[in-house]
């Protein structure tokens, strides 16, 4: 799996962590920055993994910044993305089960890498269940989207 990493400056060490098992559990990996821990503004990193998961260039993607909060708001305004903010392993898994999630946000300040490593690997390994009643409600999702894209 094609799986792209970005963060801003509060998540640049632990991207750098993930970035390293991600490939060790045999992904293909693509890193859209930052690279160090100079302050940056989150949305553009939030933008680069989005565009890189709609436009193909990766399946699913990853989002790291202080809480989580500020990289899912500005992905989720690209239309076609879902992004979760994950804590926890039943939202990791469950969110591409049932909401077909392509890109995983985790907070840097709120848990521990051995937690993120977990997180992660359970996020990559779950697959969108197919079933009808989460098709149907992605497909309400994807309406929203187009409404809301039309009134401008």
């Amino acid at each position: 799996m094609r799986v792209v990493l970005g963060s801003d400056h509060a998540g640049f060490e632990l991207k750098q962590q993930i970035l390293d098992y991600v490939r060790a559990l045999g992904h293909e990996v693509l890193d859209v920055g930052t690279h160090d821990g100079s302050p940056v503004d989150y949305p553009d990193y939030a933008e680069a993994v989005a565009t890189a998961v709609i436009n193909k260039d990766a399946d699913r993607g990853i989002l790291i910044c202080g809480s989580g909060v500020g990289t899912a708001v500005a992905a989720n305004k690209i239309p076609g993305i879902r992004a979760g903010i994950c804590h926890d392993c039943y939202a990791a898994h469950q969110g591409v089960e049932h909401d077909d999630m392509n890109v995983l946000v985790l907070g840097a300040r709120i848990i521990a890498v051995a937690l993120a490593r977990d997180l992660v690997r359970i996020y990559l390994e779950a697959r969108f269940s197919e079933d009808a009643r989460h098709k149907r409600r992605l497909a309400k999702i994807t309406g929203l989207e187009n409404k809301y894209l039309l009134k401008k």
